[in-house]
């Protein structure tokens, strides 16, 4: 293989695909190309590395130029663009690996802290209209409902006891955002 061919063979994927490619797995160490959206996800990390390798091509260059305006020859053969794009990628390998996204099983993305009052809303909100859905199916059959006075009046009394669970879960909610 001639020079010029080897510097192909090197030089394009170190251009185009390798720098970002480290970088891109470095930032998102869960990203697995498996399962049912395998061909998604592969050409979402192969877009996004190409593109994040172009964009780091640019910035090395653009730093090599800075640091010697008259000692660097800015073309994609020049050894000193291609050893700072290794140097990129060996970097991004590296927090890549210490990250866990060459490992076999995904790292398990951090835990978002809860801001205060944001702390079980979902399931607070999910309760609340379970019980109002209940209150409201109540008080339909209570309107329908030609039942003796004594199963409308344990009707009514269901009706109250939800309302009282919504009211007081309305209380504890405003106690936490008052906090």
């Amino acid at each position: 293989m001639t020079a010029a061919a080897w510097e192909v063979v090197v030089g394009v994927p170190l251009l185009f695909f390798v720098p970002g490619y480290t970088v891109a797995k470095a930032t998102f160490p869960e990203w697995r190309v498996r399962g049912p959206g395998a061909l998604r996800r592969a050409l979402e990390i192969g877009t996004l590395a190409f593109v994040l390798s172009v964009v780091l091509t640019v910035l090395a260059g653009e730093l090599l130029l800075a640091a010697a305006p008259g000692g660097f020859q800015a073309n994609w053969t020049d050894p000193v663009l291609e050893s700072v794009l290794a140097g990129v990628a060996l970097v991004g390998l590296i927090a890549g690996w210490l990250r866990g996204a060459y490992a076999r099983s995904a790292p398990s993305p951090p835990a978002p802290e809860p801001e205060a009052g944001e702390e079980g809303a979902w399931e607070l909100t999910r309760r609340l209209e379970e019980l109002g859905r209940e209150e409201r199916r109540l008080r339909h059959a209570l309107r329908v409902s030609h039942a003796p006075e004594a199963e409308r009046a344990a009707i009514r009394q269901e009706i109250d006891r939800l309302v009282g669970e919504q009211e007081a879960l309305g209380r504890e909610r405003e106690v936490a955002y008052g906090r």
